[in-house]
């Protein structure tokens, strides 16, 4: 462990934080933690039985706007916001959405609000919510509604989904597209 790192580690280890804590807060190995709170003669903090809410509300802090930033885990590549709790995994988005609404989301959970990653509760809507505001904003901007079939001849009651700016696509042809593509 870095030798500026160890004074503030074991303030925090006296205070009662457990290893992994301390490893995030300090950004330090949560084994060079352990070796330390050893040496020290401390015990191991007894895991604490909290809700999924309750720690993910633990990994959120506030930002401008009212925004809720991230400071947990995040998907490797995508950099999704992500929590794991007895040995499940979430976003970060959809406990949040849980936490709005009390039931879990239909599709994906997603901000909103244009923030890339807020996890606001008040924030995160899932796919009807946001399908239904993108065809309002279509109407607002004048735009014609939704055919029948795309060119296809895909059934847009079912395959039909909508882009943040209103604009009408398919959602089957979209996956179709991404099929090709992966295959290549």
């Amino acid at each position: 462990m870095n030798p500026t790192k160890i004074g503030p580690a074991r303030d925090l280890l006296t205070a009662g934080l457990s290893n992994s804590a301390i490893a995030r807060q300090l950004h330090v190995d949560k084994h060079d933690v352990a070796t330390l709170r050893t040496e020290m003669g401390l015990p191991n903090v007894p895991a604490q039985p909290l809700t999924v809410e309750q720690k993910w509300r633990q990994r959120v802090r506030p930002a401008v706007g009212g925004h809720l930033e991230w400071t947990g885990e995040r998907a490797t590549g995508s950099g999704t916001p992500v929590m794991r709790h007895s040995g499940q995994a979430y976003t970060a988005a959809r406990i949040a959405y849980r936490i709005k609404h009390g039931t879990d989301p239909q599709g994906y959970a997603a901000p909103g609000c244009g923030m890339r990653h807020c996890v606001s509760p008040d924030h995160i809507d899932d796919l009807p919510r946001r399908q239904r505001d993108r065809a309002a904003l279509r109407i607002v901007h004048g735009k014609p509604g939704r055919p029948a079939t795309c060119r296809h001849g895909h059934d847009q009651a079912e395959h039909g989904q909508y882009l943040p700016d209103g604009t009408a696509y398919c959602a089957r042809c979209s996956a179709d597209r991404k099929k090709v593509g992966t295959a290549r």
